[in-house]
C-alpha cells in the first residue's frame, strides 16, 4: 500500500517559506505522494444556494502549488485530489500538467471529478450541465495531446485540428489519470477510461460495491480489471464534532488503515487539512504529527 498526504492550504497563512518546509518534511518522512485539492472559487450560502464549505475557505490553485512543492522535492510524486477538469478548458490542462510532469521528471499522477458547485462553473463560465459528456471527451484530449506528434481530435464539444504540444513529457501518454466519484458515470468512466479509482468521504460497504463494479465494467470494456488501481482517503475533514480528532488519535488511525488494507486498496490518503482541524494548528505541530502517523502506519500495515 502506498500514502499520499492532501496538502493543506491553510499552511499558506504561515508565508511561502513554511509551505515549502512542509512538503520537503512530508517528502523526507517516506510518504509516497502530495496531493492538491482543487477549487478555484468558493460560493457564499443564499436562499437558492447551498454549499458544503465556507466561501472563506483557503484553497490554493492546484497547478501553481504543485510546481512550487515539485521544486523543492525530488522524488515524491504529485497528484490532484481532485482537480475538477470539466470547468478548466482540457487542452491548457494538458499543457499544464505535461509541463508540470516535464519539469517534476515523471511524477504526476492527475486525479479528475466533475465537481458539484454549480455556482464555480457559473463563475467560470463553463456549463455545469454538460460537464459529465465533456468529461469523458476531456480525458481522450489530455491523452490525445500528451501522445504527441500531429494531433487531431474532433469531439462534440472540443475540437483540434492538426495542433502539436512539444515536449512530450517523461511520461507521456501513459501519465495515470485516475477518477474520482461514486456515481453511475463515474463508475463506467473509470472502467472504460481511468487508471484507476479515488474515494474519499464513502462507507465501506460502497467502496467495496463501487470497485466490484469497475472490475465488472472494465472486463466488458475490454480492459484487464487488475491494471486498475483504488484509493481510499482514510477520513475527509470532520463534519461532525465525533470525527473532529479522528487524526490526533493514532490507535483511529492504524485501525482504519489496517481496515483499508484488508479491502485490498492500492492507496490511502491522509488529509492534512483534517491533521490541522484535530488540533495541529502550526506548520510545525502537522509535520510532528504526519511524522507520527507515518511512523505508526510503517509499522502496522505493509507498505510498497
Amino acid at each position: 500500500m502506498k500514502i499520499a498526504v492532501d496538502f493543506p492550504s491553510v499552511a499558506y497563512r504561515e508565508g511561502h517559506k513554511k509551505v515549502l518546509e512542509l512538503a520537503e518534511a512530508i517528502e523526507a518522512m517516506g510518504y509516497d505522494e502530495i496531493a492538491a485539492f482543487d477549487h478555484v472559487v468558493m460560493g457564499y450560502p443564499s436562499e437558492t444556494r447551498t454549499t458544503i464549505y465556507p466561501a472563506e475557505m483557503p484553497v490554493l490553485e492546484a497547478f501553481m502549488l504543485l510546481a512550487n512543492l515539485a521544486a523543492v522535492t525530488k522524488t515524491i510524486s504529485l497528484s490532484t485530489e481532485v482537480l475538477v477538469l470539466p470547468q478548466r478548458q482540457p487542452v491548457l490542462v494538458a499543457k499544464q500538467i505535461s509541463t508540470l510532469d516535464t519539469l517534476s521528471n515523471g511524477r504526476v499522477r492527475l486525479g479528475v471529478g466533475v465537481g458539484w458547485q454549480d455556482s464555480e462553473y457559473d463563475a467560470l463560465e463553463e456549463d455545469f450541465h454538460t460537464r459529465g459528456k465533456r468529461m469523458d471527451e476531456a480525458i481522450d484530449l489530455l491523452r490525445a495531446y500528451w501522445a504527441g506528434g500531429q494531433i487531431s481530435f474532433q469531439g462534440n464539444f472540443y475540437k483540434s485540428n492538426d495542433m502539436g504540444m512539444e515536449p512530450v513529457s517523461p511520461q507521456g501518454i501513459n501519465l495515470p489519470i485516475w477518477i474520482g466519484g461514486v456515481g453511475k458515470a463515474a463508475v463506467r468512466r473509470t472502467a472504460q477510461k481511468g487508471n484507476g479509482w479515488m474515494a474519499s468521504g464513502v462507507s465501506d460497504e460502497q467502496a467495496l460495491t463501487t470497485v466490484a463494479d469497475i472490475r465488472e465494467q472494465a472486463e466488458q470494456f475490454g480492459r484487464d480489471p487488475s491494471g486498475i488501481g483504488t484509493q481510499l482517503m482514510l477520513q475527509p475533514p470532520p463534519r461532525r464534532k465525533e470525527d473532529k480528532f479522528f487524526y490526533a488519535d493514532l490507535d483511529q488511525v492504524s485501525e482504519r488503515a489496517a481496515i483499508v488494507n484488508a479491502m485490498n486498496f492500492d492507496w490511502i490518503s491522509v488529509n492534512a487539512t483534517a491533521v490541522f482541524q484535530s488540533g495541529s494548528r502550526s506548520v510545525d505541530a502537522m509535520i510532528d504529527q504526519l511524522g507520527a502517523i507515518y511512523d505508526r502506519l510503517s509499522n502496522e500495515i505493509p507498505l510498497k
